[in-house]
């Protein structure tokens, strides 16, 4: 297994939190030069705050860690494809490469519906890697979304 995939499984266990305190199942690993600096999942519900994503809180944790807002060296592992507001704040936190497990086609801004991370337009790019572990990823918020009907 590679690293990738590793840590797209620790960012897994971090959904699978999220599910289990009925919350959308989305988990965040972020990680610098092997060292662990945050992980998250959503909690949107229990702190009644929109933007208590996984990305966020996981990015929150980091700077904190490093006393600082600049992620340079870092990377973001998520379970699904972050949002515009998350990807909005891996520009800003500088964060230099993402990768995710399931493509989002309704509000995805890593490929699905924007390309955030790529667009000159903005002062910070990054690189995206989509689709590790996406079966797992993607079955985990298909059960998810299943049992709420």
């Amino acid at each position: 297994m590679n690293a990738d995939e590793r840590l797209m499984r620790m960012a897994r266990r971090e959904a699978e939190k999220a599910a289990a305190a009925a919350e959308v199942p989305v988990g965040a690993v972020l990680v610098k030069d092997g060292r662990l600096l945050g992980k998250a999942h959503n909690q949107r519900e229990t702190l009644k705050d929109p933007t208590a994503h996984a990305e966020i809180l996981a990015i929150t944790q980091a700077a904190a860690a490093l006393e600082g807002w600049r992620l340079e060296g870092a990377v973001l592992y998520v379970t699904l494809e972050p949002c515009l507001m998350c990807a909005g704040a891996i520009v800003n936190a500088r964060i230099p490469r993402v990768v995710f497990g399931a493509a989002d086609p309704k509000a995805g801004a890593c490929g699905s519906l924007y390309q955030v991370g790529l667009d000159a337009r903005l002062n910070h790019r990054f690189e995206i890697t989509a689709g590790v572990l996406e079966q797992e990823c993607a079955a985990l918020l298909k059960d998810f979304f299943r049992a709420k009907r």
